[in-house]
């Protein structure tokens, strides 16, 4: 029996509060109490409280909270309680940092990370249980399309869960900025209807007013060769680009082209020549628009990487060779400045397609919402490997949901105005699917395997290493501290049922491609953790902040294309300005792009979140190292890119968001 102090933070939004009464429940290894209720959670950022408890309930292990509504319900969101009184030995943590909503019962442990092996006595058993039982029906598997893998249940986000869906800060920035960014579109864009693009610098009428330092170059430096080479390495794809080990099979030299064939095996033998090849884009069916055909390529880009870091084209295919047809035409830079010009125009347009599907949506969105739902629906608030993850997953179901019935669905944006809607994105997202590899999603495991490992103008390479390490290091320690041994991470349960739903459902038996159905040892276990982390947060941000420099000015990143590949060298600037997306298409391109590409005012950045789920110090020691390594590597990227022509900063940690919330 006792005097008990109880502190209750209510969230920073201006909605968290409730003047609804809250009723409490101290429970202890002894007993439990009913304090009744005590609590109005108005919009008050903590509130204390003292109660006297007339028997000893020992040790605090939960405390029970249950939101009474009158006339009306208002949800309240619940940030932590801390317990201080008989038993607790300084002060008890109880983490929530969620909505409390309705009229449940919620059961907040204490805050300290237990594995199943942690608590012998089975006294959070029960507990651990219920929650996920609860959980996997709100937390629902839903479908999407065939062959893809599995997004969380809902077509909008009212059907997400609560938790998930965005504050209000968060949901009133996108929401304003949506409706500014539709309304410039709706009263620009009817006029583009009755405009045309005559020249090349006509789309200077859609480029944007708030552009970046580098679109403006990228604008006047377009057309040169190492820019075009350059964002194979740094630019907003940086995932496609591999050394070559041999000459390609679909590249069919004609025998007048036998000095080319001589400069490319030289190149190949020095180790020089890289490749970039869109065969994934093959056979895709093109959009039609406004009744007017668009069309797709699936080029293939040879480049040599010279002795001062640059990397330049030397023949572009736009079309692999087709049976009982002519080779395809091949494109060299001393072709008529036009046609390789044209080319090149092309190569963009078809990076367009797989950055924004395969890059930047499946690999970064849906396989972060895969890791989000297997988490939620497998790993208790008391896991360890749970408090460590769920800072990572911050918005990403509502921002992926809002992409599939705003962008990628029927009538969606990419119906609108892109080359591969209509079907075209669900059969390119299917193919990149199949080929998904876990060495993919590991930087030290993918650079290695495309042959970029030394490139040292590869600041993407240099960078995802450095920000993976700080990670992989982030990780081992906190691993260590829960896990003691092989075994321990072998005996776990709950680790090992997450790491199948991942692989086997959310990924639809992925274990074929590398990825673990099980968890045998702690650098295992270290390794996914490192890659679930990246995945969330450097593997998104390499292939969003590029969107607003490298696609503001149109004929670098053509969302779709007006006319079929060139089959010959025969080509005039209208040729390439007819080809190029008619001006509305490129306002609407542009209104997009600079929304979805802009800073987000709402943005926690890597390792800086405010939420505290671990109560013991250890945890919160390694957080604080990770946080000054990030501020050391932020400082040194900062210090290289003051040398550079072109800085490389998405992989900057304070520019690398905290999860995929954009």
């Amino acid at each position: 029996m006792g005097k008990y102090r109880i502190r209750v933070a209510t969230g920073d939004s201006l909605l968290a509060g409730s003047s609804n009464l809250v009723q409490l429940w101290l429970v202890g290894d002894h007993g439990e109490k009913d304090l009744g209720k005590i609590l109005r959670p108005i919009r008050t950022r903590e509130v204390q409280l003292e109660v006297e408890v007339s028997l000893y309930l020992g040790r605090l292990l939960l405390v029970k909270l249950r939101k009474h509504k009158s006339l009306v319900g208002f949800d309240w969101f619940c940030k932590w309680i801390a317990v201080q009184g008989p038993g607790t030995q300084g002060e008890a943590f109880f983490p929530c940092y969620r909505w409390v909503q309705g009229n449940e019962i919620i059961c907040l442990p204490e805050g300290t990370a237990r594995t199943v092996r942690d608590d012998p006595q089975n006294q959070f058993k029960k507990h651990r249980e219920q929650e996920l039982e609860e959980r996997r029906k709100v937390y629902r598997w839903g479908f999407w399309k065939e062959g893809l893998i599995l997004p969380i249940a809902g077509n909008s986000q009212w059907d997400l869960p609560r938790n998930e869906r965005f504050l209000e800060d968060k949901d009133l920035d996108f929401s304003l900025s949506l409706a500014k960014v539709l309304k410039d579109l709706a009263l620009k864009g009817t006029l583009d209807l009755t405009n045309s693009v005559r020249r090349l610098e006509d789309f200077s009428k859609v480029f944007p007013r708030g552009k970046t330092p580098l679109a403006e170059r990228v604008r006047n430096s377009w057309k040169d060769d190492a820019l075009f080479g350059y964002q194979f390495l740094n630019g907003a794809n940086p995932m496609l680009l591999r050394r070559s080990t041999s000459l390609p099979s679909r590249l069919v030299l004609p025998p007048e082209m036998e000095d080319l064939k001589t400069q490319l095996e030289k190149e190949l033998q020095t180790g020089s020549l890289f490749e970039a090849d869109f065969s994934l884009l093959d056979g895709v069916k093109p959009n039609v628009i406004i009744f007017k055909q668009q069309y797709v390529a699936a080029p293939l880009v040879m480049l040599k990487l010279q002795p001062d870091g640059r990397l330049l084209p030397m023949v572009i295919q736009l079309q692999p060779p087709r049976n009982g047809c002519p080779p395809p035409v091949l494109f060299l830079p001393s072709d008529p400045p036009m046609a390789w010009l044209l080319a090149k125009t092309w190569v963009r347009s078809s990076d367009f397609q797989l950055h924004q599907l395969q890059s930047h949506l499946l690999r970064g969105h849906l396989i972060a919402e895969v890791i989000s739902v297997a988490t939620m629906r497998s790993l208790p608030s008391l896991h360890p490997i749970y408090k460590l993850l769920i800072p990572h997953f911050r918005y990403t179901m509502e921002i992926n949901v809002l992409a599939r019935s705003n962008l990628v669905s029927e009538w969606g944006i990419f119906d609108l105005v892109v080359s591969t809607g209509n079907g075209g994105h669900v059969d390119i997202l299917q193919r990149a699917t199949a080929g998904l590899t876990y060495r993919s999603f590991c930087p030290p495991d993918d650079l290695a395997d495309r042959g970029l490992l030394d490139v040292k103008s590869s600041l993407y390479g240099q960078d995802a290493l450095r920000l993976w390490g700080a990670i992989s290091r982030f990780v081992e320690k906190m691993v260590s501290l829960f896990y003691k041994s092989d075994g321990a991470v072998k005996d776990d349960p709950e680790l090992q049922a997450w790491c199948r739903e991942i692989t086997e459902t959310g990924l639809q038996g992925a274990q074929d491609r590398g990825f673990p159905i099980s968890l045998e040892s702690r650098a295992r276990l270290c390794h996914f953790i490192t890659t679930c982390i990246f995945t969330c947060t450097g593997q998104h941000a390499s292939t969003h902040h590029g969107q607003l420099d490298w696609y503001s000015w149109i004929p670098n990143g053509p969302c779709t294309m007006r006319k079929p590949p060139p089959i010959s060298k025969d080509v005039t600037e209208k040729d390439i300005v007819d080809a190029l997306p008619g001006l509305h298409q490129a306002r609407t391109q542009k209104t997009f792009i600079k929304f979805l590409g802009r800073r987000q005012p709402v943005m926690v950045a890597l390792g800086q979140h405010k939420e505290n789920y671990f109560s013991d110090p250890g945890p919160q020691t390694v957080l604080k190292q990770f946080q000054e390594e990030l501020a050391a590597l932020d400082k040194e990227i900062e210090v290289r890119n003051a040398g550079l022509d072109l800085p490389y900063e998405y992989l900057r940690p304070s520019m690398v968001e905290n999860s995929v919330t954009i």
